[in-house]
C-alpha cells in the first residue's frame, strides 16, 4: 500500500467519517513519525508511525462489508450514545468498525446501509453526489395539488434552507383519509421530510426509506439485515462511479 490522505487512514481504522478525522487532525492530536500532522498530509500506514492522542494506531487489512439493515423505528443511527438507547450496529453481528451510510432519525424506518469501505460510504453520503434515495411517507390527510407541487419544487425550511426539488407522488389511500407518499430525494438533510411535511401543514406519521441508489429494502423484515450480493455489490460501485 503506498501513501493516502491521513483522513482517509484514520477513517478506515475506525476514527470516524473522514470529516471526523479532519477534525482530530485539526486539533494537533494526530502526529505522523513524531511529527503534528496537518490537514492534507499524506502517509503510508505501512511504513510511517501514525499517532492520535500518542497511541499507535492498529492498520488491519480486512476485506470490505457491505450490509442492508431495516432500521425499526426506536433505534439510534449512530455508533455510540451516552443514555443507552438501542443503535444499529448492536443489531448487526460484526465487531469491527462501520460506517452508516444513510442515517434515520429515531422514529423513522427502513434501509440502512453500513460499510467498512470509506469510499463507497464518502460518495453515498457526500451531498456533491446527489444519490436517490426512496421514501414512504404516511401523512395524516389528503394534499391539496398546491402542497404537493410546493413540495416538487423545494420549500423553505423554518432554518432557512431550501429543499433540493424532488419527486412526490400520491402512492396509497387509507380509509381513515391518510395518505402514503412516495418521495425521491436527493439529498439528506437532518428530518428534512418531518420538517417540510410541517411548513406544509402536512403531519408526517411515518416514515419508511425503501431504496438507497441501486439497492432497495425488499421484504427484509424490520431489525433484520443481510450481506449484499455480489451483483448489489457492483451495483453500488458502479452508481459511485468506482467500477
Amino acid at each position: 500500500m503506498g501513501t493516502e490522505r491521513l483522513q482517509k487512514i484514520l477513517s478506515q481504522c475506525g476514527y470516524g467519517s473522514r470529516r471526523d478525522c479532519e477534525k482530530l487532525i485539526a486539533k494537533n492530536i494526530v502526529t505522523v513519525n513524531g511529527q503534528t500532522a496537518k490537514l492534507g498530509e499524506k502517509a503510508n500506514p505501512q511504513t510511517d508511525d501514525i499517532r492520535v492522542n500518542q497511541e499507535k494506531i492498529q492498520f488491519l487489512h480486512t476485506p470490505n462489508t457491505y450490509i442492508i439493515l431495516n432500521k425499526p423505528v426506536d433505534v439510534l443511527s449512530d455508533i455510540k450514545d451516552s443514555r443507552g438507547r438501542k443503535k444499529v450496529v448492536d443489531l448487526v453481528d460484526y465487531d469491527a468498525y462501520l460506517f452508516i451510510v444513510g442515517r434515520l432519525d429515531y422514529r423513522s424506518e427502513g434501509l440502512i446501509l453500513l460499510t467498512n469501505d470509506g469510499e463507497v460510504a464518502n460518495r453515498l453520503t457526500h451531498p456533491r453526489y446527489e444519490h436517490e434515495k426512496e421514501y414512504h411517507v404516511l401523512i395524516n390527510k389528503k394534499p391539496a395539488y398546491s402542497q404537493i407541487q410546493k413540495w416538487r419544487n423545494g420549500v423553505v425550511l423554518e432554518s432557512g434552507y431550501k429543499t433540493l426539488p424532488a419527486n412526490v407522488k400520491i402512492h396509497s389511500a387509507l380509509k381513515d383519509e391518510q395518505i402514503w407518499l412516495k418521495i425521491i430525494l436527493k439529498e439528506g438533510k437532518k428530518r428534512q421530510i418531518r420538517e417540510t411535511g410541517k411548513v406544509l401543514g402536512l403531519n408526517v406519521e411515518r416514515i419508511i426509506r425503501t431504496r438507497i441508489g441501486p439497492i432497495t429494502l425488499g421484504n427484509l423484515e424490520p431489525g433484520k439485515w443481510r450481506h449484499l450480493s455480489d451483483q448489489e455489490i457492483k451495483d453500488l460501485k458502479k452508481s459511485c462511479s468506482l467500477n
